[in-house]
C-alpha cells in the first residue's frame, strides 16, 4: 500500500505540473494512458484536484479553474517513485567500472536487487531502450551497446531545444509564481555549495538536476517534461562516468548556474537566452569529455565540431 501511495503521489505531481488554466481535461482512460497508471489511480487524481478546487468536475466535463501552486504538490520526499528507484539501480550498473559494451543486463537480477516485479523493470528498460544505449535480447536479457559521442551530440541537441524554450517561458512567469521562490532557494544552495566546495563538490550533480528540472517545469508542457525526464537519466549521470577534472568542471558549472539564475531573475529575454546558451554549450562539451575511454569513438574529435 505504501508503494502504491508513492506511485499515486508521483503521478499526481506529474499531472498537476502540466495543467493549464481553463483547459478541458480528457477522460479517465486517456489520463491513465498518458501517465502509465490504472484508471482507478487516474480517478483518484481527479478527485483530489476537485477537492482542492483546482478543477471543476461536472459529470463528463472537467475544467481547470486555477493554476496550481507549490502547496498543491506532494513534497519530493514523498514521491520517490519506483521508477526513480529502478533508474538509480540501472544507472549504477551501467556506470560501474566493469560496465563495457556488450555487458548483459538481466531483468530478473535487476528486479531482485530492487525488490520489485520483473514487469515493472521491463517497462523501464523498454522506455530507456528508445535511446539506443541498450538492446533487447531473448530470455529477458538486454545488451549494453555503449555510449558514443554521436549519441551524446544528438542528446545535447534535443536538450538544448527544450531548455531554450523553457528558460524563455520561465522569464515570463508572473511575479507571484512559486517558481521564483524555488529559484531563490536553489540559488542559496549554490552559494552554500561554493562555500564548502572542497568537501562537497561531488554534490553538484543532484543540484544540477533539480535546477534544470525547475526550469523545464515552467514550460507547462507535459510532453517536454516527460521527455526531459528521460534525457536527464543520461545527462545528469554523466558527471560520474569520468571523474577526471570533476572538481574543476563542477566549479565552472556553478558559476554558470549563478549567472543563469541572475539572468532568469532579470526577466530580460536576451540575457536569459545568452546565459542559457553559454551554459548548455559548456554542458555539451562536458558530456562529450565524460564519455568512457572504451567507447567506440573518440569524444575529443567531436568536440571540435561543436557549434559555439
Amino acid at each position: 500500500m505504501a508503494r502504491q501511495n508513492t506511485l499515486f503521489k508521483d503521478a499526481y505531481n506529474r499531472y498537476v505540473a502540466g495543467l493549464k488554466l481553463d483547459a478541458a481535461l480528457p477522460t479517465e482512460p486517456e489520463i491513465a494512458a498518458e501517465l502509465g497508471i490504472s484508471r482507478s489511480t487516474a480517478r483518484a487524481i481527479l478527485l483530489r484536484l476537485s477537492d482542492a478546487g483546482i478543477i471543476r468536475w461536472n459529470k463528463r466535463q472537467k475544467t481547470v479553474l486555477r493554476q496550481p501552486t507549490e502547496a498543491d504538490f506532494f513534497p519530493e520526499e514523498e514521491t520517490n517513485s519506483l521508477h526513480n528507484i529502478i533508474e538509480r539501480s540501472f544507472m549504477l550498473r551501467i556506470l560501474s567500472d566493469e560496465a563495457q559494451p556488450g555487458m548483459q543486463i538481466n531483468e530478473l537480477e535487476l528486479a531482485r536487487e530492487i525488490g520489485t516485479g520483473t514487469s515493472v523493470v521491463r517497462e523501464f528498460l523498454i522506455r530507456f531502450s528508445r535511446f539506443g544505449l541498450i538492446e533487447k535480447r531473448p530470455n529477458s536479457h538486454w545488451i549494453l551497446k555503449g555510449f558514443t559521442s554521436e549519441f551524446a551530440l544528438e542528446l545535447a541537441e534535443v536538450r538544448e531545444m527544450f531548455e531554450l524554450h523553457s528558460a524563455a517561458e520561465f522569464g515570463r512567469l508572473p511575479a507571484g509564481h512559486p517558481a521564483w521562490t524555488d529559484l531563490a532557494a536553489i540559488q542559496r544552495e549554490h552559494y552554500d555549495l561554493q562555500d564548502d566546495f572542497g568537501e562537497r563538490f561531488r554534490d553538484f550533480s543532484q543540484l544540477d538536476e533539480r535546477f534544470h528540472l525547475l526550469i523545464h517545469r515552467a514550460s507547462n508542457n507535459r510532453f517536454i517534461a516527460d521527455f526531459y525526464d528521460a534525457i536527464a537519466i543520461v545527462f545528469h549521470y554523466h558527471y560520474q562516468w569520468n571523474k577526471a577534472f570533476a572538481r574543476e568542471r563542477n566549479a565552472r558549472a556553478i558559476v554558470e548556474h549563478l549567472d543563469y539564475i541572475e539572468a532568469l531573475q532579470s526577466r530580460d529575454p536576451e540575457r536569459i537566452d545568452r546565459a542559457c546558451r553559454t551554459h548548455l554549450a559548456s554542458a555539451r562539451q562536458t558530456l562529450l569529455q565524460s564519455i568512457p575511454q572504451n567507447a567506440s569513438d573518440v569524444a575529443s574529435s567531436s568536440i571540435q565540431n561543436i557549434r559555439g
